[in-house]
């Protein structure tokens, strides 16, 4: 074997061993690549899933009612809101919109995006075992070059906007009828002196009479009406101090014992000496006024109004006025506290009431930190409590 024979087979060899470690590094450049583009992956995959998280997180503390739509009208994302207004659960990503809302006005108003960049103000009505008004403002998402690229609908419930709409224009019905009753009567019975019957003493005393009432009434009504306003928006100052609530009932009896006396009513204070709650000695006073005012008219003539109350738990006192009246049917008790409301109308208006008397008692009950609630069984008479601080 010659010198050259063995240096090309050391060559060769070397060049064989080169290859091999070479193709050994490849493979590990290839592993450790294939290791970093795994990482890679798996980072990009984790920063994802964390926007998603936070966006997720965003539109759920959000009051509006949120659906994002991809081109086919399939839910890709629907925050909590819009879960709680259509009583869907999650998962629904994937699914349609129609299976998913189950309305086919909202499903409707999404297809109008297809040629529509958007729909604003549009209004539906959920029929549920309370109706729940919806406002949708939606627009169609659309891709650099123009192209459909789903859609985003944003839901307002309006239901509590259209009830307080609803509240106001009950009660501006109500004010209307309250005043025309007593303004008729003043205008008819100033046109029928204005006519003549001025010269008559006695249909002028007579009509005379009715103006001053009504006058009277109108003020009353008023001045509730003011109240109320006042109690509604805070302004009404409460002069808290120990007010000793026996004495404040008989204060109350003493004033309204002629009403009691004409209906031959008995006025029980079965109150404790020693009950004594943190009020406003003005405004405890109209509570009981109103409330001793109401027994004596609706309770049963010749019959019994109890004033009685109760330490409750150390930190309440509790009063009850009852009367053994006609009573307050079931589905009256509830709303007996509203503005306006009457149960026997035409017994009301002939009593004189405004129909505000115990939304004030309710208001400035609740002004004290106090509760207010109203018991009745049909033909056992009614009872009254409310709660103030002791």
């Amino acid at each position: 074997m010659t010198f050259v024979t063995v240096l090309l087979g050391l060559l060769f060899v070397a060049a064989v061993v080169m290859w091999r470690r070479s193709v050994a590094k490849g493979k590990d450049e290839r592993k450790r690549h294939e290791r970093e583009l795994k990482e890679l992956r798996a980072a990009h995959a984790a920063a994802i899933e964390e926007h998603r998280r936070r966006l997720q997180a965003l539109l759920d503390s959000m009051i509006e009612g949120i659906v994002v739509l991809d081109p086919q009208k399939h839910v890709v994302l629907a925050n909590r809101a819009a879960m709680e207004l259509f009583g869907f659960q999650r998962p629904v990503e994937g699914r349609a919109l129609i299976e998913t809302v189950r309305h086919h006005e909202v499903a409707a108003l999404a297809t109008r995006l297809d040629t529509e960049p958007a729909v604003l103000g549009h209004e539906i009505r959920i029929e549920a075992a309370t109706p729940r008004f919806l406002q949708i403002n939606a627009a169609a998402l659309r891709d650099p070059a123009g192209a459909a690229n789903g859609a985003v609908l944003v839901f307002h419930d309006l239901t509590r906007v259209r009830e307080l709409e609803g509240v106001r224009q009950e009660f501006v019905a109500n004010v209307s009828h309250e005043l025309r009753t007593p303004l008729s009567l003043i205008k008819g019975a100033a046109e029928t002196l204005l006519d003549g019957a001025k010269t008559d003493p006695v249909a002028l005393e007579r009509l005379l009479s009715i103006i001053d009432r009504h006058a009277d009434r109108l003020t009353l009504l008023i001045d509730d009406l003011l109240l109320l306003a006042k109690l509604d928006s805070g302004r009404v100052v409460m002069n808290l101090q120990p007010s000793p609530l026996r004495l404040a009932v008989q204060e109350v009896i003493e004033d309204l014992a002629p009403k009691a006396k004409a209906r031959e009513m008995e006025l029980l204070n079965m109150l404790p000496t020693g009950l004594i709650a943190k009020a406003d000695p003005d405004r405890l006073r109209q509570v009981l006024s109103n409330l001793i005012d109401n027994a004596i008219k609706y309770g049963r003539p010749s019959g019994t109004v109890k004033i009685s109350g109760q330490a409750l738990n150390g930190k309440f006192v509790e009063v009850c006025v009852q009367d053994d009246g006609p009573g307050i049917p079931p589905e009256a008790r509830a709303r007996v506290f509203e503005r306006f409301y009457r149960v026997d109308k035409a017994r009301s208006r002939e009593q004189g009431g405004t129909g505000l008397g115990l939304a004030i008692v309710k208001h400035v009950v609740q002004a004290h930190g106090g509760d207010v609630r109203a018991e009745s069984e049909p033909g056992r008479g009614a009872a009254f409590y409310f709660t103030l601080p002791r």
